[in-house]
C-alpha cells in the first residue's frame, strides 16, 4: 500500500528527485525507515533483563481509588470543558460553522485535535491491559498508521478537501449515484453509532473501577455533558475543547510514565524491570504462549488472543484506513483546516509526533505496573484492565490523581464529542437534506442539534448491549473488523481505479457486508484465510461465532469484498472519465475549479498586511457562498498579481489564535489606489475583526 501510494504521487508530481518533490518523497521514505528502525531493534536487538523479585506485600486495593481532592479535580475539569466548549461555539449561524468550524483552523491546532480524538476513552483502559500483558507490542497499532501517508496526503486528501463534499456517504453519491450514498450512510452510521457506544461503556466500565458507580448510570452522566457543548457549539467547540484535552492527555500520560521511571531508579532500571517479551513490537505471530484468558472469556489456547497477524489486518490494515479515510470525525477535522497545505502538515504532524506519543501515553500505565510487578512492588495477579487506575493511584499524590484522572476523562469527551458532531453531520446531510432540499440553514443547524442529542440518547441505549462482550479489546476487535471492510474497499477502489463502476460499488458494499454477517454465523468460511489462526471453543449460539476469527476477519472481508469489487466491474459499465472529473485520482486540478470556481493550482502565496475598509453589504458567490471581498491594486500587486475569482484567506494578526478570526473570500473586483488595503462586507468584518481591534491591519493570503 506504501508503494502504489508513492507511484501515485509520483505520477502527479507530489513526489520526486528534485525541489518540493523530492522533499516530500524523503518525508515519506524516511519516515517509514524510521518506524521500520524502531520495531527491528524492539523486536531483534538483545537487551539484558533484571532478575524477577518476588512481591514482599504492602498494596491493598480500595473499594474506592482517590481522594475527595482527586474527585473535586476531575468535577472541575468536567465544568471547564462545558464552559470553553460553550463559549467558543456560541457564534455558530450555519451548518458550515457547525460541522467545519469555518474552514479557518491553522494545522496545529488540527494536529491536537486529530491526536484527542484519536486517543479515546477506551484508548487507556484498552491498551494499557494490552501494555500490562503483552509490553510494548500495545504500540503496534500507532507504529503502522505511516504506511497510509502517501495515498493520503497526495491521493484522498486533495480530492476529499477541494471537492467540497460535507460527508463520506455524499462523495459515494457523486462517484456512485444516489443508491451508493444510500447504503453507505447506513453502513457508516452503523460504524459511528457502535463507536459511541462503546466509548460510553468504556468510560462508564473506567468510574465503575474508581467508585464502584454502575457503569450505566456512569455512562449516562459523562454522555451528558459532552452532548451539551457539542449540541450548542459543534465543530469549533470540538476543536477547541480538544486543543486544551490534547495537551492534558499527552501530559499526564508522559508525567505517570516519568514517575514510574523515578520509583524504580532510572529509565535503565524501568526498562530492565520489563520482561524482555514484553519490549518486543510484535507478539506472536497467530499465537502466544502469553495468552492468559481473563474470565469470563474462553480458554486462549492455540488461538492467540493477540496474534500479531491479526491485529495488523484488523486494526493497521482494515481500522486504519477506516479511520484516516472513512470516519467522518477524521474528514470533518482535515476540512475544518484552513487549506489544504494545512490539512497534510497536520497529518504529519499527527503520525511522525503526536501519534508515537499518544501509543506512549495509552500504554504509560500497563508498562509501568507490569515493571513494578516484576521489581516486586505490586502483587502479580492485579487485573489487567485495572493496571492503569493502579499504577497512577499508587505513584500520584492526591490531586495529581485526580489530574491523571481528569484526562482519562478528557479522552472520553474528545472521541465522543467528535462523534456525536459526526453522526449529526450524515443526519442533516444525508438523511435529512436529500429529503428536504429546499432547507434553509436555520432549519439545517437545528436538525444537526437535535441530531447529536438523539444520538447520545441511542449511544446511551447501547451501552448495555456492549456490557455483554468479555473485554473492551475484544468488543472493539470484533466490531471493527466486521463493519469496515466494505466501506475500505468501495473508498479505495472508487479513488484509484477510475474503471471502478456504481454496479460494482453497490455489491461490494451490499455482498461484502453479508458475505461477513455470514461468517459470523460459519466463522468456518475464514478458516483458509485465517494464517494459522486455530479456531476455539465458543459456545453453540447462533452468534457466538463473533468470537471466532474476531481479528482476522477483518483481513476475510477485505479479501471478499475486493473480489466482488473487481469481479462485478469487469462485467459492467464504468462512467465516462467526464463526469467523475475532480473525484478520482489524476484530477485534482478539475477538483480546485471546483473548489474556488475558476482554474487554480495547488499553491499558496506569501502573506501580505492590509488595512481594512468597508463595503455596506455582503455580497456572495459560488456554490461555496463565499463572500466576495475588495482589493486595492497595491495589494493585489503585493498578493502576486491577484485577480478577480481569486481565493484568499484573511485573518487576524495574531497567528497564535489559530485561526479563530478568519475566514476566505473571494477577490470581487480591484479598487485602484497604490495603498495595501481589503474591503469587506459585515458578516465577514463580524467573523474575523474581533472588538476594539477595528483598526488594526488583517493578515492576507491568496490559495490556489
Amino acid at each position: 500500500m506504501f508503494c502504489i501510494g508513492l507511484a501515485y504521487a509520483a505520477r502527479q508530481g507530489y513526489v520526486g528527485f528534485s525541489g518540493r518533490p523530492l522533499r516530500n518523497l524523503v518525508l515519506c521514505c524516511g519516515g517509514l525507515a524510521v518506524f521500520m528502525l524502531l520495531q527491528g531493534v524492539l523486536q531483534y536487538a538483545p537487551m539484558s533483563e533484571s532478575a524477577a523479585v518476588d512481591y514482599q506485600g504492602g498494596y491493598e486495593r480500595q473499594p474506592v481509588l482517590g481522594t475527595g481532592l482527586d474527585y473535586a479535580i476531575m468535577v472541575g475539569y468536567f465544568l471547564a470543558m462545558l464552559l470553553i466548549g460553550t463559549w467558543f461555539g456560541r457564534n455558530n449561524t450555519s451548518t458550515k460553522d457547525f460541522f467545519f468550524g469555518g474552514q479557518r483552523f491553522s494545522w496545529w491546532l488540527i494536529a491536537f485535535s486529530l491526536v484527542a480524538t484519536t486517543v479515546g476513552s477506551y484508548s487507556f483502559v484498552k491498551y494499557s491491559k494490552v501494555a500490562f500483558t503483552f509490553g510494548t507490542s500495545s504500540s503496534q497499532t500507532y507504529l503502522n498508521d505511516w504506511l497510509w501517508v502517501p495515498l493520503l496526503l497526495f491521493g484522498w486528501l486533495p480530492i476529499l478537501y477541494f471537492s467540497r463534499v460535507v460527508s463520506i456517504p455524499e462523495y459515494f453519491e457523486r462517484r456512485f449515484g444516489p443508491r451508493a450514498r444510500q447504503l453507505s450512510t447506513w453502513l457508516l452510521l452503523t460504524y459511528l453509532v457502535g463507536y459511541v457506544g462503546i466509548n460510553l461503556f468504556t468510560m462508564g466500565q473506567a468510574l465503575n473501577i474508581l467508585l464502584g458507580w454502575p457503569v450505566f448510570m456512569a455512562a449516562v452522566i459523562v454522555a451528558s455533558v459532552s452532548a451539551v457543548y457539542v449540541t450548542f457549539g459543534g465543530q469549533t467547540s470540538v476543536i477547541m475543547t480538544d486543543l486544551f484535552q490534547g495537551a492534558m492527555l499527552i501530559a499526564t500520560g508522559l508525567v505517570l510514565l516519568v514517575l514510574g521511571i523515578n520509583y524504580l531508579g532510572g529509565a535503565e532500571a524501568f526498562w530492565e524491570h520489563l520482561p524482555r517479551g514484553h519490549r518486543t513490537a510484535f507478539p506472536g505471530f497467530n499465537a502466544d504462549p502469553r495468552c492468559i484468558p481473563q474470565p469470563p472469556e474462553p480458554p486462549a489456547g492455540k488461538s492467540g488472543c493477540f496474534p500479531a497477524v491479526g491485529i495488523f489486518w484488523q486494526d493497521a490494515m482494515a481500522n486504519s484506513a477506516m479511520f484516516y479515510f472513512l470516519n467522518q470525525g477524521m474528514v470533518m477535522r482535515l476540512l475544518s483546516a484552513r487549506s489544504v497545505e494545512d490539512s497534510r502538515k497536520a497529518v504529519v504532524a499527527m503520525m511522525a509526533v503526536l501519534m508515537p506519543l499518544a501509543a506512549i501515553v495509552v500504554a504509560s500505565g500497563g508498562w509501568v505496573a507490569r515493571a513494578l510487578v516484576h521489581a516486586g512492588v505490586l502483587p502479580a495477579d492485579i487485573p489487567p484492565k485495572e493496571s492503569f487506575f493502579i499504577a497512577a493511584e499508587f505513584l500520584t499524590q492526591p490531586g495529581i490523581f485526580g489530574l491523571v484522572m481528569a484526562a482519562l476523562t478528557a479522552a472520553l469527551m474528545s472521541t465522543v464529542d467528535t462523534l456525536i458532531t459526526a453522526i449529526a453531520a450524515i443526519a442533516v446531510n444525508d438523511v435529512y437534506k436529500p429529503r428536504n432540499p429546499h432547507a434553509d440553514d436555520r432549519q439545517l443547524l437545528k436538525v444537526a442539534r437535535l441530531s447529536s442529542i438523539g444520538i447520545t440518547l441511542f449511544g446511551i441505549a447501547l451501552v448495555p448491549v456492549f456490557m455483554s462482550f468479555g473485554s473492551i479489546y475484544s468488543a472493539h476487535g470484533a466490531f471493527t473488523a466486521a463493519v469496515t471492510p466494505p466501506l475500505v474497499v468501495a473508498l479505495f477502489l472508487g479513488i484509484f481505479w477510475r474503471r471502478f463502476t456504481p454496479t460494482a460499488a453497490l455489491w461490494t458494499m451490499g455482498a461484502g457486508s453479508l458475505c461477513i454477517a455470514a461468517s459470523i454465523v460459519w466463522p468456518q468460511m475464514i478458516a483458509p484465510l485465517a494464517h494459522g489462526v486455530e479456531m476455539r471453543e465458543v459456545g453453540d449460539g447462533l452468534l457466538a461465532g463473533k468470537d471466532q476469527f474476531k481479528f482476522m476477519r477483518g483481513f476475510f472481508g477485505l479479501v471478499v469484498c475486493s473480489a466482488i469489487g473487481i469481479s462485478v466491474t469487469l462485467v459492467s459499465r464504468a462512467r465516462p472519465l467526464s463526469e467523475i472529473r475532480g473525484l478520482v485520482w489524476g484530477t485534482v486540478s478539475d477538483a480546485i475549479e471546483h473548489y474556488k470556481g475558476s482554474p487554480g493550482r495547488e499553491h499558496e502565496g506569501s502573506w501580505a498586511e492590509a488595512a481594512v475598509d468597508s463595503l455596506d453589504q455582503d455580497l456572495f458567490q459560488g456554490e461555496a457562498n463565499l463572500a466576495v471581498v475588495h482589493v486595492s491594486e497595491g495589494l493585489a500587486h503585493t498578493l502576486g498579481d491577484a485577480k478577480p475569482g481569486d481565493l484568499v484567506y484573511i485573518s487576524d494578526r495574531r497567528a497564535w489564535l489559530g485561526g479563530l478570526r478568519s475566514g476566505h473570500g473571494v477577490i470581487g473586483r480591484v479598487v485602484p489606489g497604490t495603498s495595501s488595503s481589503i474591503y469587506l462586507g459585515p458578516s465577514i468584518r463580524t467573523v474575523i475583526i474581533a472588538k476594539g481591534r477595528e483598526e488594526q491591519p488583517l493578515r492576507i493570503r491568496k490559495l490556489y
